[in-house]
């Protein structure tokens, strides 16, 4: 495991040992830390809101970490990306449950949810198309919020009539 890799593994012990509300926690207090409203931090930025929090960073690691998640080169860390990084990995009975649904979804079997798969059961107007892998990436955090794999597929079940 690289050094950005378990910077993040232990950011994300610290938050889930804050209990289901750590990550979203990290996020509401980040996005008071972006104060121009550019949904990025600069490695200072980041590294001052982590000591606030208790989440000590030394430089090189949180300089590392801003470096590893800097899609755009800009300098600085995207919000989204870094919290979508400290979501914890889902089980197998997870990603199980969300494919499932995302099968239902489906109509057609080609992979991806479009209007015509919806039709009739959701407007399609923001989002025209759905992939597997965009509604994983939106039940990974859901799935940040619940604590047992059990509540997790009951609710998937339920809200999915799986």
């Amino acid at each position: 495991m690289d050094t950005v890799d378990a910077t993040v593994e232990k950011l994300r012990a610290q938050c889930l040992s804050r209990g289901v509300s750590g990550i979203q926690g990290l996020a509401r207090f980040f996005r008071r830390l972006d104060r121009d409203g550019s949904r990025s931090l600069d490695a200072g930025e980041l590294r001052r809101g982590l000591a606030e929090l208790g989440l000590a960073l030394d430089k090189a690691e949180v300089e590392a970490v801003c470096r590893h998640w800097d899609r755009d080169g800009s300098g600085t860390l995207d919000l989204e990306e870094f919290l979508r990084a400290l979501r914890p990995p889902m089980s197998q009975a997870r990603e199980a449950v969300i494919a499932a649904a995302f099968t239902k979804l489906d109509c057609s079997g080609d992979g991806v949810v479009t209007v015509d798969d919806l039709r009739g059961v959701y407007s399609g107007r923001a989002h025209p198309k759905v992939t597997l892998a965009e509604f994983q990436d939106y039940y990974s955090g859901v799935s940040a919020s619940v604590d047992t794999d059990e509540e997790f597929v009951a609710m998937m079940t339920s809200a999915w009539q799986l």
